[in-house]
């Protein structure tokens, strides 16, 4: 009997920002689990599909409700807001799918909301950057600490997820005073996305100081410039070689760096 769960990164909302291969496989399933608003985000297209959902906090028991469909015949998709292996459920099915060796997992990628976010700003990770999630639920607050002082250490750029809740409210501040305790200056460039993807999106271009003080909600995606970020977005002007005349993305020359090295050519 085939067993088939397809993990799915639907992107940050509308079907336009879907990948075609995210696409064909809610297309080729009979049961479609997820998140009730990301359900909701699929819009009638999958009408036809079955369709079953649990509630924040019951992670687990939606991945079993995956293996319990597969287990029966049905080719099943796990739906995830962005990307299913950035702060998703894909782990947690691997994890789980060693009880359920009958079960053939396969990951649809999807667009994160690190780069669509990115995209509605400008340019803000045009270089070296990292990923990090304020939300303790799964990560003790003491290690999210470490990470942001050795981010703003090692002047990446950084996309914030899930920065602020009903019960954390504070912690976009709290991250901000880590961030600047490190050495980020409060003019520092940064900005924020809300409902990216999706009906009424808002960006917003702040230094970190003026962060420190805003009030933003679970689908915001922060974003924090490294040290030569301007607040326009744009990270790296574009430059000419003067030897090869071709153009590209020149790396800020930092003290002690030469200023060489550019990436892309065109």
């Amino acid at each position: 009997m085939s067993s088939k769960i397809y993990i799915v990164g639907m992107g940050p909302g509308t079907g336009e920002m879907m990948t075609p291969q995210a696409d064909h496989a809610l297309c080729g399933s009979d049961v479609i689990v997820g998140y009730p608003v990301y359900l909701k985000l699929l819009g009638g297209k999958y009408r036809e599909k079955e369709f079953l959902s649990t509630p924040m906090k019951q992670e687990v028991r939606r991945c079993e409700m995956c293996f319990e469909e597969a287990e029966k015949g049905k080719t099943v998709a796990m739906v995830c807001s962005g990307d299913a292996g950035v702060y998703g459920m894909a782990s947690l099915l691997y994890e789980m799918s060693e009880a359920h060796p009958g079960c053939e997992l396969e990951v649809i990628p999807g667009i994160t909301a690190a780069n669509s976010g990115a995209a509605a700003l400008g340019a803000p990770l045009n270089h070296d950057y990292c990923v990090i999630s304020l939300s303790d639920l799964m990560t003790p607050w003491e290690i999210i600490e470490k990470r942001l002082a050795a981010a703003a250490v090692g002047d990446f750029c950084m996309a914030i997820y899930n920065p602020s809740s009903h019960h954390r409210a504070d912690y976009l501040k709290k991250a901000c005073d880590i961030l600047q305790k490190n050495g980020v200056e409060p003019e520092r460039a940064c900005g924020y996305v809300e409902n990216i993807g999706r009906e009424n999106t808002a960006c917003e271009v702040c230094t970190l100081a003026e962060l420190r003080e805003c009030q933003v909600n679970m689908f915001t995606t922060v974003f924090i410039g490294n040290s030569r970020t301007k607040g326009d977005g744009v990270t790296f002007p574009v430059c000419r070689d003067e030897e090869s005349g071709s153009q590209g993305y020149r790396c800020p020359a930092y003290p002690g760096d030469d200023g060489e090295g550019y990436e892309g050519v065109g």
